[in-house]
């Protein structure tokens, strides 16, 4: 659902986080229902980056740039990272069924204004209300598998479901290239209205309403304090990334510079108020009780970043630089999506044979070698077969090792009683990392794509994407437990650590 063709890690965590789990008179509806509506959020997630040259020669007039973007992605990210937690609690409490067809309608509303647009401010705007849709209908689809299935049924509908995702985000930039090479970038956002108006359909008949017994209040002010802080944050970094420091304390209060301070302060504000809330927090700050969650969350705000990266600059170096259509570059980022539908269940049995650090210390690293060999592209053509897709296999098999171990890694880290905050966590950490990422790619999307200076600055940000894996890997090595997938043993419950660590050193 991020700016690429991966699925976010713990979404099988989220389906078991539900408890009560009642007979459902209309499974394969229910199922059927629930892979709608999330592809919805999974296609647009990754189909806008094979789309972003043509965007911005087509709105080149109204502020659509090199520079600017990104913001595209940005927008869509900041709203989903921001409110997702919101989201989820928001169908505990007032019914999955009711808060994901209210997702998927303002999904839709938002999708026409983005084939509507007629500028480019317009079309930011509808990114936005794309990213709200999506924070109210994936948390509240997963939910709704939770109550509706129980036992194997369950382990076979969240199998289904993650298939179906993988299947969607790989065919979305495909198809989506296609469209804009055939038809038009704006053909992209109108394919949304039939696949949404048929699981608005079938949600109303046959979905049953579920809520949960037991759910706090919704955390208004933690969840505006993260979307300001975000917003902020990812202005400052995009001016700081376009213009330069120097540029940015000078461009006034609202520069890159004051933003960025700004946004630093509002989420100083938001950790306060979380931890001020307890478990009534959208972020309970107890989960970070552990090291081996504070490792699995680095790891995961570290891999994301870089993988956000590398699939929004890889398909603009293609289609910018070496030509290529659109739905060709959409092709190349295939190895991705078909290494982790083929392999993630064969990583899965691995890391429960040799544990989940050794997985996820090895995985990163695979793809930081992936990212160094984005180095020998040059200055001249673009070779895929010898340039791009060594690299590119290296990245997929790297992450295939990590994204599956991920999961159990998580679930393993907290209480069972936590297994859906740590879950819900985990993935909004994933959507924050490709903000950051898309954020400072700015410095990259702003020099002249047939100029020399726009490789050097690609071959700097696969540097920096090799380092960030490295630092995934070393957090897994030196702060995850060394368990054994998902059977392995969990860690304490977040409000008991302490004691447990007393336990242990007695």
């Amino acid at each position: 659902m991020m700016s690429h063709a991966a699925t976010a890690p713990c979404d099988e965590g989220l389906v078991a986080a539900v408890h009560g789990a009642s007979a459902q008179r209309h499974r394969k509806g229910t199922l059927a229902a629930t892979i709608l509506g999330s592809s919805l959020a999974f296609i647009d997630g990754s189909v806008v980056n094979v789309a972003l040259p043509a965007i911005e020669r087509d709105l080149a007039s109204s502020g659509a740039s090199g520079a600017s973007i990104g913001w595209l992605i940005n927008a869509y990210l900041l709203t989903l990272g921001a409110l997702v937690l919101v989201g989820g609690v928001a169908g505990d409490r007032y019914g999955r069924k009711r808060m994901f067809i209210a997702g998927v309608v303002v999904f839709t509303a938002a999708s026409l204004a983005c084939a509507l647009a007629p500028g480019f401010a317009w079309l930011l705007a509808a990114r936005a209300l794309q990213g709200v849709g999506a924070a109210l209908l994936v948390p509240a689809s997963l939910a709704i598998l939770g109550a509706a299935f129980e036992g194997e049924a369950r382990g076979h509908a969240v199998g289904t479901w993650a298939a179906a995702s993988a299947i969607t985000g790989a065919l979305g930039p495909l198809v989506g290239g296609w469209l804009v090479d055939v038809v038009g970038w704006r053909a992209i956002f109108l394919i949304n209205l039939p696949i949404a108006a048929i699981a608005v359909w079938l949600s109303w008949r046959e979905v049953d309403e579920s809520r949960s017994d037991e759910t706090p209040p919704l955390d208004l002010a933690g969840a505006a304090l993260a979307t300001v802080g975000l917003g902020l944050a990812t202005f400052g970094l995009t001016a700081l990334a376009t213009r330069g420091a120097a540029a940015a304390i000078h461009v006034g209060a609202l520069g890159g510079g004051a933003a960025l301070a700004a946004g630093a302060l509002a989420l100083v504000a938001f950790v306060l108020v979380e931890a001020r809330l307890g478990r009534r927090a959208m972020m309970p700050l107890a989960l970070f009780g552990t090291s081996a969650f504070v490792g699995v969350t680095l790891l995961t705000l570290c891999l994301y970043a870089a993988l956000s990266g590398m699939v929004v600059l890889l398909p603009y170096l293609l289609i910018s630089r070496a030509g290529w259509a659109a739905a060709a570059a959409g092709a190349a980022l295939l190895p991705l999506s078909l290494a982790m539908g083929l392999g993630s269940r064969a990583a899965g049995k691995l890391a429960e044979r040799v544990g989940t650090r050794v997985v996820l210390t090895i995985g990163p690293v695979v793809v930081a070698a992936g990212f160094a060999l984005f180095l020998r592209i040059d200055a001249g053509a673009v070779h895929y077969a010898s340039d791009v897709l060594p690299a590119l296999v290296l990245v997929a098999c790297g992450l295939t090792l990590s994204v599956a171990p991920l999961t159990s890694a998580v679930i393993a880290a907290v209480d069972p009683s936590h297994v859906g905050s740590a879950s819900g966590v985990n993935n909004a950490t994933a959507r924050v990392a490709g903000l950051l990422a898309t954020a400072l790619l700015g410095y990259v999307l702003a020099a002249d794509a047939s100029g020399p200076a726009f490789v050097g600055r690609f071959h700097g940000a696969a540097i920096v994407g090799a380092v960030l894996a490295l630092a995934a890997a070393a957090s897994a090595y030196f702060l995850c437990a060394p368990v054994s997938g998902s059977r392995g043993r969990r860690g304490p419950a977040p409000s008991a650590a302490p004691e447990a660590r007393s336990r242990r050193r007695s």
